[in-house]
């Protein structure tokens, strides 16, 4: 029976492993390959997805590595207070997602759960993996992890010809120039001067939208890019983006935000009202679930007419071409 479960132990922390790499594929790219519903977005857009500026699924991974090495050596009580540890930070997790955010990621249920089980698993008596359940152990841990590490290894899927799904309105006479943006972003803010230069000379009206897309891997990118949507909604969306690429990135705070909004002539009962409204964090979401229906695979990536252009190396003349070809 202690063999039996102790093998089921170490299947918890495999399957615990499998559903935390995959979050972190999510995590880390823009168009989620296992989580992609509205729940698991509005988790991961959340205050609660990058605790320290870390990934939330980066501490289960470590969770349950430890935990499945911590199935081969006689350290009961190592394993017993580790297993509670994580069992109990599970059971807030859950908390959160039921009460705080009243939203639910799959991917984290499935890790939380995976945590709570392990650890009734092993206050029942889980030992160490005997030597004979260890190929059926490997055999678990395989279907488990191998399929999140294949995609977390892999480059995004794609053709390199996405399908355009932005759904923006033409203005008439202009050329609409689409930004996939994300404040916090290095290669954002450094072709942020190239994209204003190249609209600056073009001969063709332009019209520019922007869209959010705050990658969490970016302590302050959320909190910017709420920012510029409470800004944009008082007509200040152009001043707050060149106020917000101006400003260093560990200066992007909630404070520090609304002090430019200030200064760039927001109202500021409007900013902070416009901020806690939930309809502003859904903008972002659906301004993330835009860019992950138009193929977009990294940041900056623009979109004029039909063109896409992605990264930060396209020049002035280049940018300027495709505005003129879109008109």
């Amino acid at each position: 029976m202690h063999a039996r479960r102790s093998i089921l132990a170490f299947v918890l922390s495999c399957v615990g492993l499998g559903a935390s790499l995959a979050s972190l594929v999510d995590y880390v790219r823009i168009d989620p390959s296992f989580c992609d519903a509205s729940g698991c977005a509005t988790v991961r857009l959340s205050a609660w997805a990058q605790p320290l500026g870390i990934p939330m699924p980066v501490f289960g991974v470590v969770f349950f590595v430890a935990m499945i090495g911590l199935s081969f050596v006689s350290r009961r009580r190592l394993r017993m207070t580790a297993a509670i540890g994580g069992a109990v930070w599970a059971l807030t997790l859950i908390g959160v997602q039921a009460f705080a955010l009243h939203a639910w990621c799959k991917l984290c249920l499935v890790a939380d759960a995976s945590a709570i089980a392990l650890a009734v698993t092993i206050a029942l008596g889980a030992t160490t993996v005997a030597l004979r359940g260890r190929v059926l152990a490997m055999g678990a841990a395989a279907l488990a992890i191998v399929p999140a590490l294949f995609l977390v290894l892999a480059p995004p899927a794609g053709d390199g010809t996405p399908a355009l799904a932005t759904r923006e309105p033409a203005v008439e006479g202009k050329v609409t120039v689409v930004e996939f943006i994300d404040f916090e972003c290095p290669f954002c803010r450094r072709f942020a001067p190239v994209v204003e230069k190249a609209i600056a000379s073009s001969k063709v009206p332009v019209h520019v939208v922007r869209k959010m897309v705050p990658l969490t891997m970016h302590p302050h990118a959320l909190t910017a890019a709420l920012a510029w949507c409470c800004a944009d909604a008082q007509g200040k969306g152009e001043e707050m983006a060149a106020a917000l690429y101006a400003t260093e990135p560990d200066d992007l705070t909630s404070e520090n935000c609304e002090r430019i909004a200030a200064r760039i002539g927001c109202d500021v009962t409007k900013y902070r009202a416009s901020l806690a409204d939930p309809a502003t964090a859904r903008r972002v979401e659906a301004d993330v679930a835009t860019a992950t229906a138009a193929g977009v695979r990294a940041l900056p990536t623009i979109i004029i007419g039909d063109q896409h252009l992605t990264g930060a190396n396209h020049d002035v003349a280049e940018l300027v071409a495709a505005i003129e070809r879109s008109r």
